[in-house]
């Protein structure tokens, strides 16, 4: 789950990392009220769940009170297009409207989960206000990482070394390495999956002060934070996967024309693999689970033909404790209700799985049966391409 700047500040706030003075704002007119309690001049900044906002004009200084009001009405309503909205870009509801500082130097500082080492990651540039993946791409070598050990946490000389690394004033050391303490305590307190400040910057003043934030919660941990969840603001999701979350069902949307309805997480990216190593692409990364119900089935199905761009679908299910049975009523029951107006490949394997195939034969649906995993992804992708082109 993803959170707004403004929250995520807050959240940090709470851990004490410094943060710059503010308040957001949901029009005009409160926006130039929060920039006359503040002082002129200061920075309105678009909330959205994306970063980039400042090239995309989500970002503008402001040294009057009606200039913040002039600013916030043009951010306000706009869609705003970012390297990480797509071209369709995302509708601005508020901003957050802070003290302007003076900046004396720019740092980038992370935490992440390092699923490779299978340990948490601290990392820091000198090439802060810019995304860390650029930094990676053009100059690797000055990406600082500490991992850290799970049993110890955050060691003290880590902090420091990574201090030392960005060339941190040495009487701002201390400043430093109790900032990223209080960074890391914040992303293990709140299962965090990220917590990014970038840019961290150093004041005219001599204050590290997090100027930007963003932090991403683990889903699985969520239960644990009933606060967090609070924060979720759910226009920023794609809605059909919000509707997916309702039904604990694992839905993702991607690009492709191929729906995939699949049973386990491992078996629902290898079907992925398969139908691009087959020459498709995926419109979705749906995964029902170990123990559906026919109708979580009924509703995956639905989900999937939400999507205009699905022109086939593939469901591959090997029945574990997943039965084949009560996939076969979900499809049948659901393809009814629904209206099948695209090609559909079945693959079933395991517990009960004639049983489940009797109940599609039965139905009279015009159903494709694949033998296994990677026949179906053959028909799959050849079917999608017939609709396409406009051939049943």
């Amino acid at each position: 789950m993803n959170i707004h700047e403004y929250q995520a500040k807050a959240v940090l706030s709470q851990y004490g990392v410094p943060v710059p003075e503010g308040k957001v704002a949901d029009d005009p007119a409160q926006a130039g009220v929060i920039a006359e309690e503040l002082g002129a001049p200061v920075v309105i900044k678009a909330q959205i769940h994306a970063g980039g906002r400042g090239k995309g004009g989500g970002v503008k200084l402001a040294k009057t009170v009606a200039e913040a009001r002039e600013h916030a009405r043009s951010i306000i309503g706009m869609r705003l297009v970012t390297h990480q909205t797509g071209p369709e870009g995302k509708l601005v509801k508020r901003v957050l409207v802070e003290r302007a500082g003076k900046i004396r130097k720019e740092y980038y500082l992370g935490i992440v989960v390092d699923r490779s080492a299978s340990r948490i990651v601290v990392m820091a540039s000198t090439e802060g206000g810019v995304s860390i993946e650029e930094v990676a791409a053009r100059t690797p070598e000055r990406i600082l990482k500490e991992w850290v050990d799970p049993a110890l946490g955050l060691m003290p000389y880590q902090a420091r070394k990574i201090a030392f690394g960005l060339g941190v004033p040495k009487e701002l050391t201390g400043k430093a390495v109790r900032l990223m303490t209080c960074l890391y305590k914040a992303f293990m307190d709140t299962d965090c999956s990220l917590a990014e400040i970038n840019p961290l910057v150093l004041t005219e003043d001599g204050d590290l002060v997090a100027l930007d934030a963003k932090m991403n919660f683990e889903n699985n941990g969520l239960f644990r934070h009933q606060d967090i969840q609070a924060l979720r603001d759910f226009d920023e999701e794609d809605p059909t996967e919000t509707e997916a979350s309702k039904y604990e069902l694992s839905y993702i949307r991607l690009d492709g024309n191929i729906g995939c309805l699949v049973n386990g997480a491992g078996l629902a990216m290898t079907t992925m693999d398969m139908i691009k190593l087959c020459g498709g692409n995926p419109a979705n990364f749906l995964d029902v689970g170990g123990n559906a119900s026919t109708e979580q089935v009924k509703h995956a199905f639905r989900l999937i033909l939400s999507d205009p761009n699905v022109k086939a679908i593939f469901v591959n299910i090997f029945g574990g404790i997943m039965r084949c049975d009560i996939i076969g009523e979900g499809l049948v029951a659901a393809a009814k209700a629904l209206g099948l107006s695209v090609p559909l490949v079945v693959r079933l394997e395991g517990t009960n799985m004639e049983k489940g195939k009797e109940i599609l034969a039965a139905s009279g649906l015009d159903i494709i049966s694949a033998a296994d995993m990677a026949d179906g992804a053959r028909k799959v992708v050849s079917a999608a391409a017939r609709t396409e082109g406009g051939r049943p």
